[in-house]
């Protein structure tokens, strides 16, 4: 990873304190007619000029007596979360804002979180000349909004964001475990790394049979990251470290390949996720693990109806050697339920077929504990990060059988993928330990408020808003 390129934003679009800022008032569109009959006539008739329709996400900017902006109205429902109010600070000249009136602790949050998230860009490889501009519309912190969690959330989403869109030549296995050690380093955790043919000798051949073929200068790794008193809560992050995916010896077309950069979104997720626990100093034994790889083409490379063995003892039969990523997260899977944790959550950059039936901007949930998965679900909810659960069908379970191993990589059938990778997955997993696993996208495909095209963190916040409510303090509620 490039020394110079930060896991952080340098700074977020806040100010503590603006002499001049803009006054920005929130109108119900349904109270806006109320409002505006008692507004200053100049108000009334600069709306009427303007043909002003108060849908939701509707700005109407006021002119002053000297021409400036005066004033703002934003039309906005009271339950709007951060993406509706990622729309507003598109739509302002540069300049400082700031709220005006009471606003409930939950709308400042997320009028917070979507004013920092739209401000996001990604320029680490533009000339200067061509540098995106991010000095536009600043926010005067409202008085009712928790900094502190608006702040991790916007860092830790930022923190998604560049690890997913640095391209791979400078996103190697290696420069995963950089960026994962710097992240210790700012926390005070305990970062270590098993590399190369070491994790034959640790007992990880799964992880080794599918990095290994992109040699010794990008070789396969397994990164640990531990933080957290003894004695506390277990929780273990799992997130799948494909820094590219060319598919292996069953080759992708080039349409498929060429956003196999975004293919570690797993473990940017999984760091992401780390970086908001360890802020908010959650009252757990945090541990991460990220099986680090790139799946190459070479001489060593693993091949189709290659048995590869599994730190579980379970051997692997390769019907495609382009679903690697069940495969090395076998490995991490089994070492995370050895400890038998209070929850193992693994996040990955999957399956298309999850793509396919829930499209791009909602993941999806498998849980083998119905008591958390209705839990995640509800917390998606609250903080506007939403998931689906699909089922761990077992009778699916007789697809993923060997025909010379105990489990095959790719069923043959080509139905159910979601569900039979799940499965896969849940052959590592103790049944007695509580398991989520989030198949996500972790790539915008086209720009929306809040939303650049490029990676994105899908499912985190909603994992981050469970782990709060049960080892600190909860989330904020919409009232």
């Amino acid at each position: 990873m490039p020394s110079s390129l930060p896991l952080f934003p340098a700074s977020l679009p806040f100010a503590d304190r603006a002499r001049g800022a803009v006054p920005v008032v929130r109108v119900a569109p349904e109270a806006f007619p109320g409002w505006l009959k008692v507004a200053p006539a100049r108000l009334r008739r600069w709306a009427r000029a303007t043909h002003f329709r108060a849908e939701a996400g509707a700005v109407l900017p006021v002119p002053g007596r000297e021409g400036e902006i005066a004033r703002v109205a934003f039309v906005q429902t009271d339950d709007a979360g951060p993406w509706d109010y990622a729309r507003l600070p598109a739509k302002l000249s540069p300049g400082a804002y700031r709220l005006e009136g009471d606003t409930p602790p939950a709308a400042a949050d997320a009028l917070a979180l979507g004013w920092a998230l739209a401000a996001y860009g990604f320029d680490r490889y533009r000339s200067p000349k061509k540098k995106n501009t991010l000095d536009g519309a600043v926010l005067v912190w409202p008085k009712t909004a928790d900094r502190a969690a608006v702040v991790r959330a916007a860092e830790a989403t930022y923190l998604v964001r560049n690890l997913v869109n640095v391209p791979a030549n400078d996103m190697g296995p290696g420069d995963l475990a950089t960026a994962a050690r710097a992240l210790a380093r700012r926390h005070g955790a305990r970062m270590t790394e098993i590399v190369g043919d070491a994790l034959l000798k640790k007992g990880y051949p799964a992880v080794h049979a599918v990095g290994r073929a992109a040699g010794p200068g990008r070789a396969p790794r397994l990164i640990d990251l531990n933080w957290g008193r003894a004695g506390a809560p277990r929780v273990t992050l799992v997130g799948k470290g494909v820094c590219f995916d060319t598919g292996g010896l069953d080759l992708k077309p080039s349409a498929n390949m060429k956003l196999m950069k975004k293919d570690m979104g797993g473990a940017a997720h999984a760091l992401g996720l780390a970086h908001m626990v360890m802020a908010a100093k959650l009252d757990v034994r945090l541990r991460v693990l990220i099986p680090a790889v790139e799946n190459s083409v070479s001489g060593d490379a693993m091949r189709p109806l290659d048995v590869v063995r599994t730190r579980k003892g379970l051997t692997v039969e390769i019907g495609n050697t382009d679903a690697e990523g069940r495969v090395i997260l076998a490995d991490a899977l089994a070492e995370a339920a050895d400890e038998r944790p209070a929850l193992i959550a693994d996040f990955a950059t999957l399956t298309g077929a999850a793509r396919a039936a829930l499209g791009p901007e909602l993941p999806a949930l498998f849980c083998n504990d119905d008591g958390v998965a209705d839990a995640l679900l509800a917390a998606g909810k609250s903080v506007f990060d939403p998931l689906w659960r699909l089922p761990l069908w077992a009778p699916y379970g007789k697809m993923i059988e060997g025909k010379t191993a105990d489990i095959t990589n790719a069923p043959e059938s080509g139905f159910a993928g979601a569900i039979t990778a799940a499965l896969f997955l849940e052959r590592f997993v103790e049944s007695s330990v509580p398991w989520v696993h989030l198949d996500i996208m972790a790539w915008n495909v086209a720009a929306s408020p809040g939303h650049p095209e490029g990676g994105e963190a899908m499912g985190m916040r909603a994992l981050f808003a469970l782990l709060a409510d049960r080892y600190g303090r909860g989330p904020r509620r919409k009232s």
